[in-house]
C-alpha cells in the first residue's frame, strides 16, 4: 500500500475567496484532476464551508446534494484526494483541484475516473473497472 501523501494546506486570501460565484443554491462546481497523470478524475459540488475545510484541510471535502451533508472524499472508501493546488476559472464560477489520489479511485464505482463512459458509436456503454481516458490532460496544470 502507498504512503500516505503529506497534507498540504492552501492559503487563500480574503479576496480570493470573495472571488468565488455561488449557485442560487450556494453551490460551486468543483472539477477533480490527478496530479500525476493530468486526467480528470470527477466533479463534486462545495459550498463557502466546504471550500475553506478543504484548503485548511488540504484534501478534498464536498457538498452532497442528494444527503444535504458535507462528505470528505474516502471517509468511507478510503481514496482520498490530497489537494496540491486550487484554481478558480476567469469568472470565478468554477474550481480546479489537483490532487493525488489515494486508493483504487475518484469514482464510486471503483473506476479511477468518474469520466469512463463516451458519447458517439460504439461508445457510451460503461466499461467498468477499467476505465478509457478520453479527458485525460483537459485543463492540465503545469
Amino acid at each position: 500500500m502507498p504512503a500516505t501523501p503529506p497534507v498540504t494546506p492552501i492559503e487563500a486570501t480574503d479576496e480570493q475567496l470573495a472571488q468565488v460565484r455561488y449557485d442560487a443554491d450556494g453551490l460551486v462546481p468543483a472539477i477533480v484532476q490527478d496530479r500525476a497523470s493530468g486526467r480528470v478524475l470527477m466533479m463534486a459540488w462545495m459550498t463557502a464551508e466546504t471550500l475553506r475545510l478543504t484548503l485548511a484541510e488540504g484534501r478534498t471535502v464536498f457538498w452532497s446534494r442528494s444527503r444535504q451533508e458535507v462528505w470528505r472524499k474516502g471517509e468511507t472508501s478510503g481514496d482520498v484526494q490530497y489537494v496540491r493546488s486550487a484554481h478558480y476559472d476567469c469568472d470565478g464560477d468554477v474550481l480546479l483541484f489537483v490532487v493525488d489520489q489515494l486508493g483504487a479511485g475518484a469514482c464510486h464505482t471503483g473506476a479511477p475516473s468518474c469520466f469512463f463512459r463516451a458519447f458517439g458509436p460504439g461508445s457510451g456503454q460503461a466499461t467498468g473497472r477499467q476505465a478509457s481516458d478520453p479527458v485525460a490532460g483537459i485543463g492540465r496544470v503545469p
